[in-house]
């Protein structure tokens, strides 16, 4: 019994010195990139990098294995995807469908939604194909190939949101496209994410379809047509007042989060899309939405992403990146990448009427990975179907997409004294 009980607070101490660390990092590179003009998120992911091999366990390798071990703790682990549960209610929630109202709104996101989906998965799967001889050995190609063009074509909607506040965008028209295109292209990347690990896994066959969409078409009546109403009256039931959440809509609120990436993971769609769809049943509430931001929401982005990038940065050794064939594909991943997003979606904003300007502002902002991309290397390392060179080479392309993001929006911006980015209207 003493012994269980030592073991238990030697867990305790090394998991909140573990916090203690990654929230003061985080804290200090979000501070700093702040200062440089940068989305404070990206320090927190620099913050989670330098944590890992690529710094700390680097120059400090005894301190680094007494801090963080060989591996992380599971507890870190599993507060990492609460964490990300919790977020991803936070983007369901915040998503504004209203903002689509326009037809000429509507058109021109479905266009600019395909193209940075289809493009930059078609750019992916063939860097994957050309590369899996060198990077991935032992990898089934196809599969291997598969995750590079999901990795490829994601777009991150909490930092494009970000993003878009901080520049005043969010109530125009590139802003109000690049969201929602952003919002369809998560969407159709975790669907595409949740079919290759299937496949992957040898369980793509006839029957695992039939039962595994059957499923989620069920999933998704219930969330319209049952969940909505109830999430409707739960929050008449316990309005929200002075800004503040009352504890017992705060619990419900949780459960039903939990609950639903309960369902999700069931129908192999992973447990954290729960989270984004318990988020959309809320949305239309605007009061509880500023409430959970404020009160919840906070909280979220200081205590559990840190965690969540130290857990990625942990697996990426940037100083491993150190042979001619990594060194290329790291350029070649990078620039490909870069192109087959900001070159299609420019192209989709040109052919719906949008001035030049707009449309480049379009394609660099829906360039933006960081978060999201995040996740899905993090699902492909796990399930073994992407090698740490690979895994690391997709980490650099997430945050070098993301940091040139707004230096370039700075730069189209003040390009002239009159922006052409028009204010939607109805």
């Amino acid at each position: 019994m003493t012994a269980s009980i030592h073991q238990t607070e030697q867990l305790l101490f090394t998991v909140l010195l573990q916090l203690i660390v990654m929230i003061g990092a985080a804290r200090l590179m979000h501070s700093l990139f702040r200062r440089m003009g940068q989305p404070g998120v990206v320090g927190e992911i620099v913050a989670g990098l330098l944590l890992g091999p690529s710094l700390f366990g680097h120059f400090f390798p005894g301190a680094s294995l007494a801090l963080f071990g060989a591996k992380p703790e599971p507890a870190i682990t599993i507060l990492s995807q609460i964490g990300l549960i919790l977020l991803m209610f936070q983007i369901g929630s915040e998503f504004e469908y209203g903002r689509l109202r326009l037809p000429r709104l509507r058109q021109t996101t479905l266009f600019v939604a395909a193209t940075s989906i289809l493009a930059p998965f078609a750019v992916g799967f063939g860097i994957g194909r050309l590369s899996a001889a060198t990077l991935a050995p032992g990898i089934d190609p196809l599969v291997y190939s598969l995750f590079c063009g999901v990795a490829v074509a994601i777009t991150a909607v909490p930092i494009l949101g970000r993003i878009l506040k901080e520049y005043g965008l969010t109530q125009t028209d590139v802003g109000i496209i690049a969201i929602s295109a952003a919002a369809v292209n998560d969407v159709v990347g975790w669907v595409l994410l949740a079919c290759i690990s299937a496949f992957a896994t040898a369980q793509l066959s006839g029957q695992y379809l039939l039962t595994h969409l059957g499923g989620l078409l069920v999933f998704i009546f219930a969330l319209r047509f049952l969940a909505a109403p109830l999430a409707d009256r739960l929050v008449a039931r316990f309005p929200v007042r002075d800004g503040h959440i009352p504890p017992n809509l705060l619990a419900i609120l949780l459960a039903i989060m939990f609950a639903l990436a309960i369902c999700t993971y069931a129908l192999g769609i992973f447990a954290i899309f729960g989270g984004f769809a318990a988020g959309l049943l809320f949305h239309r509430h605007r009061a509880l939405v500023e409430a959970w931001h404020n009160q919840v929401g906070q909280f979220v982005l200081v205590f559990f992403l840190p965690i969540f990038f130290t857990f990625t940065g942990l697996r990426t050794n940037l100083l491993g990146l150190t042979s001619g064939p990594e060194l290329f594909w790291l350029a070649a991943v990078c620039l490909a990448a870069i192109a087959a997003k900001v070159v299609p979606v420019y192209l989709a904003g040109r052919a719906n009427g949008l001035p030049h300007r707009d449309s480049m502002m379009l394609g660099t902002l829906m360039n933006t990975r960081a978060l999201m991309e995040l996740i899905v290397l993090n699902i492909g390392y796990d399930l073994g179907f992407l090698p740490k060179s690979m895994f690391t080479i997709l980490v650099v392309m997430a945050v070098v997409t993301t940091v040139m993001t707004g230096p370039i929006l700075r730069a189209l911006l003040a390009s002239a004294p009159n922006p052409a980015t028009r204010r939607a209207q109805a």
